[in-house]
């Protein structure tokens, strides 16, 4: 029999054991250890993008949060377009030669937009989703983030 998680969540933070953590997850997700893309049998989930969720901010970005990845389906993009045209969230879209770079360069703006005052985070709920370059069509990696705000 077959089976699928919908999510994993992580207590974690930005230290360096904190991303150690973060990513031996993904290693885990991507290989099919953990069965969120693939089922227990190792069958990939089509249609689905994996999103990372953090939530339950200790306080702000240098503090523990959770982090949940899931399984999303398309429609959970349109929502969040619709949030941001709404004013709830602002989205960050950056593209690098590999995934690191570019969540490197999206967090980095996050941060910097935070502290000249241009965005004001909530730190309820943000949300990531990160596309390796073998899956675009310019070949590069891409990252959007969606971050709540005030």
């Amino acid at each position: 029999m077959a089976y699928l998680l919908k999510s994993v969540k992580i207590r974690t933070g930005n230290s360096e054991a904190g991303m150690a953590k973060i990513d031996e997850l993904w290693k885990d997700i991507v290989s099919g250890k953990i069965p969120l893309m693939f089922d227990s049998e190792g069958t990939f989930l089509q249609g689905a993008s994996p999103v990372s969720v953090y939530s339950n901010y200790e306080s702000d970005e240098r503090g523990e949060y959770d982090l949940t990845i899931f399984a999303a389906k398309s429609d959970f993009f349109a929502e969040m377009e619709g949030k941001v045209a709404h004013g709830e969230y602002v989205k960050y879209d950056e593209s690098g030669e590999t995934i690191a770079a570019c969540a490197d360069k999206a967090w980095n703006k996050v941060w910097q937009d935070k502290a000249s005052g241009a965005i004001e985070r909530a730190f309820t709920q943000d949300f990531e989703s990160t596309v390796p370059p073998e899956y675009t069509k310019d070949g590069k990696a891409h990252c959007y983030l969606y971050i709540a705000v005030k």
